[in-house]
């Protein structure tokens, strides 16, 4: 049993470790980027051997596919996340920024600038690329990154967080900025979620399980990610050719991630000639259908779609279709079943976009594009921490900026208040 002492104590180094960062120039920062995104490359076997006794024990437990997708890291990857370091490395320094700032009527000049954080933990599953990504946007923007990734790939994270930590001290900064939690038991999350005072915020990233669990139970402040039950919207203004490619990549491009469309909708106006199409390419692709009563009539190999198919995040080749009413038809069937993700409409018919935007209310929206965009490095914010479904500080893929909180700086010249 992990011993709460020791997760506080982590916590405490890391605090530390965050006031020697919030000040930090950006070459300070960017130096710090390169070095680990070198370690990563120098450090590949040593990577890759830790990884594979993650992968073989998680095989033998028999953990599905995608999650092992998500588990294994191969050179390429690596490859991969040092490309991320290095291109956070790139990225504007978001702390310091002006947010706003005026000269008020009686003299005093006010200014609210972007800062840093300050401890950042992060709880996530089976994705040690998420070790990677979260040191480094952490670091970028100045806060110290406390990581407890999931026993599965404790061994991948060990290994990805002495390189890192050994990468930052070659350059001179603390090793403490970047700290792995210590234990693989349920308890050590517990300990983490009470370090209120230590750390700053804890970000959540997984399944619906883990998510819930951290948002139920913290007391430590929660920027909640959420599970990703997307949908795609065939209109009956649709160019078909387009929706069939968009589905195909949207479902089957990569299953195991969160911005995969799990839901098909598709105007009732096209169900009879695109619905049978579209099921046969999935079928090709090795998709598993679901639908409901008017989909099962022309699709005999689907399986009629319960209310646990409408909620789920797959996260296989798996997917549930449903015939709707019109573009009001998506949004409403959305509105209740959606996560609150990403949702794409393809159409041609501008009224149709316009209402799908005004009236679904997921983090992104997709026109005419595949929902594999909602990605923090494809909106061209390096990598992400993570994509927030909440509505509060931060929404959608989060990058450095949403790394930072703001301050009030007022100067004056021996203003008194009468």
């Amino acid at each position: 049993m992990t011993s709460k002492n020791d997760v506080l104590a982590t916590a405490e180094r890391a605090r530390i470790a965050a006031r020697v960062l919030a000040p930090l120039s950006r070459a300070r920062k960017d130096e710090a980027l390169h070095a680990m995104a070198d370690a990563l490359v120098s450090n590949e076997p040593t990577i890759v051997a830790a990884n594979e006794r993650d992968v073989a024990a998680g095989r033998a437990a028999g953990m599905n596919e995608g999650l092992l997708d998500r588990l294994t890291l191969t050179p390429a990857r690596i490859q991969a996340m040092a490309q991320g370091l290095r291109e956070t490395a790139a990225l504007p320094d978001p702390v310091g920024e002006v947010v706003r700032g005026s000269t008020l009527a009686n003299g005093l000049r006010l200014a609210q600038y972007r800062v840093p954080l300050g401890v950042v933990a992060m709880i996530y599953e089976a994705r040690p690329n998420v070790t990677v990504d979260a040191a480094g946007l952490c670091l970028k923007s100045g806060n110290a990154a406390v990581l407890r990734g999931s026993g599965s790939a404790y061994q991948s994270n060990m290994a990805l967080t002495e390189i890192l930590a050994d990468a930052i001290a070659s350059v001179g900064l603390p090793r403490d900025a970047i700290v792995l939690v210590p234990g693989t038991d349920r308890e050590s999350v517990t300990h983490l979620m009470g370090a209120r005072g230590l750390v700053d915020v804890i970000i959540p990233r997984g399944g619906a399980g883990l998510i819930s669990h951290v948002v139920e139970n913290s007391i430590v402040p929660v920027i909640e990610t959420g599970v990703g039950n997307c949908h795609v919207y065939v209109d009956a203004a649709a160019d078909l050719d387009m929706a069939e490619q968009i589905v195909i990549n949207a479902k089957t491009q990569r299953i195991s991630v969160c911005n995969a469309a799990e839901k098909l909708l598709v105007h009732a106006d096209i169900a009879d000639d695109f619905v049978p199409r579209i099921a046969k390419a999935l079928n090709q692709a090795g998709v598993v259908l679901h639908g409901d009563e008017r989909v099962c009539a022309l699709v005999p190999e689907a399986s009629a779609a319960t209310d646990d198919d409408w909620t789920a995040e797959y996260l296989a080749l798996e997917m549930a279709i449903a015939i709707v009413d019109g573009v009001e038809g998506a949004a409403e069937h959305i509105s209740r079943w959606s996560s609150g993700h990403t949702e794409a409409i393809i159409s041609t018919d501008s009224r149709a976009i316009d209402y799908f935007i005004a009236h679904v209310d997921s983090a992104a929206i997709m026109v005419n594009a595949s929902t594999r965009f909602t990605d923090g490095a494809e909106f061209g914010f390096g990598a992400e921490i993570g994509i927030s479904t909440q509505k509060l500080h931060a929404r959608g893929p989060m990058g450095l900026a949403e790394l930072t909180s703001t301050k009030y700086v007022v100067r004056g010249d021996g203003h008194v208040r009468h």
